[in-house]
C-alpha cells in the first residue's frame, strides 16, 4: 500500500482497480505464473486442468494477453505430419534430428540440458504435438512452408524438407484455446488473474522461492503492444510453493541486445528495428538471477535480416519481417551480391553475420512485381487478415493476380520500398534513399545482367537460380511461394522494386537453465526449490534448446512444450 503521507494523481478508486481481481475466500495459491504470454497460458492451462488454484500476473494491460505469440504468423514445426505427406514430403525423426543438431551446433558444457530439451522437443514434434493441438481446436493450412533452407551440406544448418506449418488463425489461433482455458479457470474460481502487476523480486526463504513481490501499475488503456505507463500506485506480495517465470527475452531492449551481442556476429548495427514491444525487456531474467537461477547462452540470439519499417507502428521502432521466397537478388549496402548460400530464406544467422561484417546495418532486395506477387509474405497476424480471420474468400485473392493487400500497402506506403521502370532509375532511387553509403552502380548492373543471362538456359552455375528451380519441384512452393524463373530486367515482369532491409531484433535463444520438468537450476546445477521457467525466458527449454540457430516454427512450439512441461510438473507437486 502507499506509505503514510504519500500522494498520487490517481483517486483511491482507480488505484484499487489494479487489485480488483482478488477474490475473497480464494484457496491458497498452488502456483504463481509470471507472464501471460503463450508459455504462461499453457502452463496455467495445465494447472487448471489439474484443478489447481493459481495466480497469473502480468505487467501489461489485459489488451496484451497472449504476448508476442498473438503477433506471430503462427508457424509450427512438425515432423512427418499428414500435411507433409499429402504434398509428397518424406520426413522422419532421424532426418529432423540431423537437421536440428546440424543447425544448433551445441559446443559448450552448459549445453547439456539444452541438448536434452532438443531431443525431447523433437520427440514431441514427431509424435503427440499435432494431435494435442488439434484436440484444442488448432488446425493447419494444408500447404507446408519451407523455411531456413540451409544451402550447405546434409550435416549443416537448415531444414532438409518443408516443416513450417501455418496455423489457420495465425498467432491468435494458437493463443485462443489457452486463453479460453484461462478464462474458464477464472469463471470457476481457480484463477486469480491480475494485470498491471509487475514482478520486481522473487521471494526467497531458506533457499526456496516462495513467492513474488512487485508493483501494481496504474490502469492503462493502451492498445495491444503499445507502450503502457509505469506509474506505481501500490505494491503487492504473493506467496505460493511454486513460481513459474515466463517473462520472455530481451528483444525489445536494444541496449541489452547490444550488450549481449557476440564478437562472432560482428558489430551490432547502430540502428535496428524492433520485432517485439518494448515490454520484452529482459527484466525477468535479471530477477531470476538475483534469486539464484543460472542463465546461460545469453550471447545466442535470433534476429532477422529482412526487417522493414512499419508505416503504421504500434510500438517504438516497430518493424515487420518479410518472409521471402528465394528469387530476389540480395545485395549488401554497397551493391555487392551476397555470397552463396545467403539467398532469401536460406540461412538467417549466416546472413546476419555477413551483413554485420560489412559495417553497414542494412541490405537490399532487388526484384520484380512478378516476384513480389508470388513470393512476398509479411510475418505477423495483423499482416495476414486471410489466415488470421480464417477467410477463404481473402485467401483466394492471395492465390490470384496481384500481391496480397498488406504487401501492396507496404509497397505504396512503406519508406523502404522503391519502385521504378528501369534499372538506372531504381539504382538512383536506392542511392537517394541511403546517401550515406555509395552504391556501386556498375556492380549492381553487372550482377543483375549476369544473373539474367543464366535464366535463358536450362543449365546454370548460379546456385540461386538452381535453388529456385529446384524449389518449384515441390508443389507447395510452385503453387504459392516461388515465382516462375524470369529475367529481373524483363519488362513484362515489372516494374522493378528495391527494398531496403534492416536488422530486426526478435528472439533470445539463451535463458534460465532448466531441467526437463522446467525447474530452474542454480549455479551448482541443482534445482532451486519452488522456481520454474518456461518459454523464451528459459531459452525455450533448458536455457537454449536451439543452440546457435533455429529451424523456424520452433519458437511457438518451444513455448507450448516448455509451458506444458512446467505446468505438468507443478501440477504433480
Amino acid at each position: 500500500m502507499p506509505t503514510a503521507g504519500s500522494t498520487s494523481k490517481y483517486p483511491e478508486k482507480i488505484r484499487n482497480e489494479g487489485v480488483s481481481r482478488m477474490v475473497e475466500g480464494h484457496a491458497p495459491a498452488d502456483a504463481i505464473v509470471v507472464g501471460a504470454g503463450l508459455a504462461g497460458l499453457v502452463a496455467a492451462a495445465e494447472l487448471i486442468d489439474a484443478g489447481k488454484h493459481i495466480i497469473v500476473i502480468d505487467q501489461e494491460p489485459e489488451a496484451s494477453l497472449g504476448g508476442q505469440a498473438w503477433w506471430s504468423f503462427g508457424g509450427i514445426f512438425l515432423i512427418d505430419s499428414p500435411e507433409q505427406r499429402r504434398f509428397g514430403v518424406r520426413d522422419s525423426l532421424e532426418l529432423a534430428r540431423q537437421d536440428w543438431f546440424g543447425t544448433a551446433r551445441f559446443d559448450r558444457e552448459e549445453d547439456a540440458w539444452p541438448r536434452r530439451w532438443a531431443e525431447a522437443y523433437l520427440e514431441f514434434a514427431a509424435t503427440e504435438k499435432r494431435a494435442w493441438l488439434r484436440e484444442r481446436g488448432v488446425k493447419f493450412f494444408p500447404v507446408v512452408g519451407w523455411a531456413e533452407r540451409g544451402g550447405y551440406t546434409a550435416t549443416g544448418p537448415g531444414n532438409s524438407v518443408p516443416r513450417f506449418h501455418i496455423t489457420w488463425g495465425t498467432g491468435p489461433g494458437v493463443v485462443a484455446p489457452f486463453e479460453a482455458k484461462l478464462r474458464e479457470g477464472v469463471a470457476k474460481g481457480l484463477v486469480d488473474l491480475r494485470f498491471r502487476h509487475r514482478m520486481d523480486e522473487l521471494v526467497v526463504d531458506n533457499g526456496a522461492v516462495v513467492g513474488v513481490r512487485g508493483a501494481v501499475l496504474a490502469p492503462d488503456a493502451a492498445e495491444r503492444g503499445a507502450a503502457s505507463n509505469r506509474d506505481v500506485i501500490d505494491s503487492f506480495e504473493l506467496r505460493s510453493p511454486a513460481v513459474i517465470v515466463t517473462t520472455g527475452g530481451i528483444g525489445g531492449n536494444h541496449e541489452l541486445v547490444r550488450a549481449s551481442w557476440p564478437k562472432r556476429m560482428g558489430v551490432a548495427p547502430a540502428d535496428m528495428l524492433s520485432g517485439v514491444p518494448a515490454s520484452v525487456d529482459g527484466r525477468g531474467l535479471g530477477i531470476a538471477e538475483k534469486a539464484g537461477a543460472r542463465t546461460i547462452n545469453g550471447d545466442r540470439m535470433w534476429h532477422y535480416v529482412e526487417g522493414i519499417t512499419n508505416y503504421a507502428p504500434v510500438w517504438a521502432k516497430h518493424g515487420i519481417r518479410i518472409l521471402p521466397g528465394p528469387s530476389s537478388v540480395w545485395l549488401d549496402a554497397t551493391g555487392v551480391r551476397l555470397p552463396v548460400p545467403l539467398f532469401p530464406g536460406f540461412d538467417t544467422l549466416g546472413t546476419l553475420e555477413h551483413i554485420a561484417a560489412t559495417g553497414h546495418g542494412y541490405s537490399w532486395f532487388v526484384l520484380t512485381q512478378k516476384i513480389i506477387e508470388k513470393e512476398f509474405a509479411l510475418s505477423g497476424s495483423e499482416q495476414n487478415p486471410d489466415f488470421t480471420g480464417k477467410s477463404i474468400r481473402l485467401l483466394l485473392k492471395r492465390l490470384g493476380r496481384g500481391a496480397p493487400g498488406p504487401v501492396e500497402a507496404f509497397k505504396e506506403k512503406g519508406e523502404d520500398f522503391i519502385v521504378a521502370a528501369t534499372l538506372d532509375e531504381l539504382i538512383a532511387g536506392m542511392q537517394a534513399h541511403s546517401p550515406d553509403v555509395e552504391l556501386d552502380t556498375a556492380s549492381v548492373r553487372y550482377e543483375i545482367e549476369a544473373r539474367d543471362r543464366e535464366i535463358a538456359n536450362d543449365f546454370t552455375k548460379d546456385l540461386q537460380v538452381a535453388a529456385l528451380r529446384q524449389a518449384r519441384t515441390y508443389l507447395g512452393d510452385k503453387l504459392i511461394r516461388v515465382a516462375k524463373p524470369h529475367r529481373i530486367l524483363d519488362p513484362k515482369a515489372g516494374p522493378l522494386i528495391a527494398v531496403k532491409l534492416h536488422i530486426l531484433t526478435r528472439k533470445s535463444l539463451g535463458g534460465i537453465e532448466t531441467d526437463l520438468e522446467g525447474r530452474a537450476l542454480g549455479a551448482s546445477g541443482e534445482p532451486i526449490p519452488g522456481l520454474y521457467a518456461a518459454g523464451e525466458a528459459s531459452g525455450f527449454g533448458g536455457g537454449g534448446m536451439h543452440g546457435y540457430r533455429a529451424l523456424e516454427g520452433t519458437f511457438l512450439g518451444g513455448c507450448l512444450f516448455s509451458g506444458r512441461s512446467a505446468g505438468r510438473a507443478v501440477a504433480a507437486l
